[in-house]
């Protein structure tokens, strides 16, 4: 790997990380045009970067989580069946790892995106229960939502909007949960996978891991705030368009391969 992937693979990271085009998606089909070959040292590296997005996310919602304590047994209560699933199937979901599995799953993601949109659209953009609002099981209800997204190219954030969005909290409150949801699940992903993998990991690998990690904050920090104030305004269907337009040029992309 070199620097300019480092600094592709960690801005593409920041950027996607929050938004519902599945960030672990883009980075494997970054990967493949970029000739990287995934192995389980380069799967780590992927899982290990997304905790500079996930320390953006720190920094900008500090004062909410040190004020509502509330809040943190919610995204315990949320993280439960991602944390459950996810250590009881490892080796099954790093296996669906691949650019043909990706390519579904956005398009299937993007098609849910606008069912939801078309089925709120007597609804005005503001309408919906603010985040203090959202009770335990609902939490969890998100939950299970968010650990559909182990299947790569669902998006974590895209699976726990939609559950949020289901459970009638305002388009920017999914968002939020969404963003907050992704403390607890990605810390605890990315030590899992970095501990899997120690032995894989060489010292080159560290460095290149440094530079995207804090390509990932910096990018994370601006889109996270960009993209709050963007569905304040507005629906999720740029989204569900990109993702299939993305998906469709990828299945092409994997068919055009030579076997």
């Amino acid at each position: 790997m070199t620097l300019f992937d480092s600094l592709i693979l960690g801005a593409l990271e920041g950027v996607t990380e929050f938004l519902p085009v599945s960030s672990t998606g883009h980075l494997i089909l970054a990967s493949q045009l970029l000739g990287l070959e995934q192995t389980n040292a380069h799967k780590a590296f992927e899982v290990a970067i997304q905790l500079g997005s996930i320390l953006a996310v720190l920094f900008l919602y500090a004062k909410d989580l040190i004020r509502d304590k509330t809040l943190w047994i919610k995204l315990a209560v949320a993280f439960l069946p991602t944390g459950a699933l996810g250590f009881l199937f490892y080796k099954q979901i790093k296996a669906l790892f691949g650019v043909e599995t990706v390519s579904f799953m956005l398009i299937a993601g993007g098609i849910v995106f606008l069912a939801v949109e078309y089925f709120r659209r007597d609804k005005g953009i503001d309408d919906g229960k603010e985040l203090d609002q959202l009770t335990y099981k609902e939490a969890f209800l998100i939950g299970l939502f968010q650990s559909v997204s182990m299947v790569p190219g669902t998006s974590r954030s895209g699976a726990t909007i939609i559950g949020g969005l289901f459970l009638g909290l305002k388009r920017k409150s999914a968002a939020e949960f969404s963003f907050l949801l992704a403390i607890p699940t990605m810390i605890i992903a990315t030590a899992y996978d970095l501990f899997k993998h120690r032995h894989e990991m060489v010292v080159d690998d560290y460095s290149m891991l440094a530079v995207a990690f804090v390509t990932a904050f910096a990018f994370a920090f601006a889109t996270v705030k960009l993209f709050v104030g963007f569905v304040s305004r507005h629906t999720f269907i740029p989204f569900a368009i990109y993702r299939i337009i993305v998906g469709v040029i990828f299945f092409y992309f994997v068919a055009t391969l030579p076997a």
